[in-house]
C-alpha cells in the first residue's frame, strides 16, 4: 500500500513547536524525484533560500556516500535541506557529524534506539536505518552553500544488513514513531538543532554529543592486516584507532587516524 505524505500535518507540527515564530522551514513536495540533492540544488539556482526543503516519496537515482547509489522505494523518507553555513571548505565533514548527531538525537528523546556508525550513518541493533549525504557548494574557501540529503527506513523494503522502523517497532503497543510526518518532523528538527550546536556551542562540544551516541566504539578493525579497536573520532572528523603491536620485550600502542571511506566497518546481517 502506498504511502501518502501530508505535508499540512508536517506543517502544522512544525509551526506548533515553534509557536509559529522563526518557522525555518520552506516545504517542497515530490512524489518522484531523480535525486532530492539535485531537485534542490536546481531550486537554490532558480533563487530557493536557506532551510528550503525538498521531500520525495521515492527517488529513481538516489546518490549515496562516495558515489555510490542509493537505493530509494516508496515507503522511505528521502529528504533534502539547504543551509548557508559559516564554515572554512575544509570543515565541511562538520555539517555531517552535526546532523547526525541532532537526527540521532531528536529520534532518541521520541524513544527510538538508534546509534551513529562513523561517519554518516544511523542504526540500529547494527543494521543500517540511515545515511546523510552533505554537498558543498566554496567559494574562495569558505562554504557558501550546502546541501544535506537524508534518507530514512520508515516501511519500505531493507536489504538483510537493513533495518526499517515498521520493523524495529513492530512490537511496541505506542510506536515512539507514529507516522512518516512524526518521522520527518524529527529529521528537520535534528538538522536545525545539529546546526545551531555546531555554531553556538562549537565542534568539540558537538564532538563530545556525536561520540555519546557512535555505536562504534570498541569495535575490531584491520588495517594492513593489523588488528586494531576504534577508540573515538578526532576534532577533524577522522576515526581514531589504537594499534597494538608486538616484540620479544614489550607490547606497543600507537593510534591512527582514518579518513572517512578508505575502510568499510561493516554491517551485521538481520536475523528476521
Amino acid at each position: 500500500m502506498p504511502v501518502e505524505f501530508d505535508c499540512q500535518k508536517l506543517e502544522l507540527a512544525l509551526k506548533t513547536e515553534t509557536k509559529g515564530e522563526n518557522y525555518p522551514f520552506s516545504l517542497h513536495i515530490f512524489d518522484s524525484v531523480a535525486s532530492t540533492n539535485q531537485t534542490l540544488w536546481n531550486l537554490l539556482a532558480e533563487g530557493a533560500k536557506p532551510w528550503s526543503v525538498v521531500i520525495a516519496k521515492q527517488q529513481t537515482a538516489g546518490r549515496g556516500q562516495w558515489g555510490r547509489q542509493w537505493i530509494s522505494p516508496t515507503g522511505g523518507l528521502y529528504l533534502s535541506v539547504a543551509i548557508a553555513p559559516k564554515l572554512e571548505a575544509s570543515a565541511s565533514y562538520q555539517l555531517t557529524l552535526a546532523s547526525a548527531w541532532g537526527i540521532a538525537s531528536h529520534l532518541h528523546q521520541l524513544g527510538v534506539d538508534v546509534g551513529i556508525k562513523w561517519p554518516n550513518d544511523l542504526v540500529i541493533n547494527s543494521r543500517k536505518l540511515g545515511g546523510i549525504l552533505t554537498e558543498t557548494k566554496i567559494n574562495n574557501g569558505y562554504i557558501t552553500q550546502a546541501v544535506i540529503g537524508v534518507g530514512i527506513n520508515w516501511k519500505n523494503p531493507v536489504p538483510e544488513t537493513g533495518i526499517n522502523l515498521e520493523m524495529w517497532q513492530a512490537s511496541y503497543i505506542t510506536k515512539p514513531i507514529s507516522c512518516l510526518e512524526m518521522l520527518t518532523w524529527a529529521v528537520l528538527r535534528g538538522i536545525e538543532s545539529g546546526m545551531e550546536c555546531l555554531a553556538q556551542e562549537g565542534i568539540s562540544i558537538l564532538l563530545s554529543r556525536y561520540l555519546g551516541l557512535l555505536s562504534n566504539i570498541g569495535d575490531k578493525v584491520y588495517i594492513d592486516n593489523l588488528a586494531g579497536t576504534v577508540v573515538g573520532v578526532t576534532s577533524q572528523g577522522k576515526l581514531r584507532v589504537s594499534m597494538e603491536t608486538y616484540d620479544k620485550t614489550d607490547i606497543n600502542t600507537t593510534e591512527l587516524y582514518i579518513e572517512p571511506g578508505t575502510i568499510s566497518l561493516g554491517y551485521r546481517k538481520s536475523s528476521i
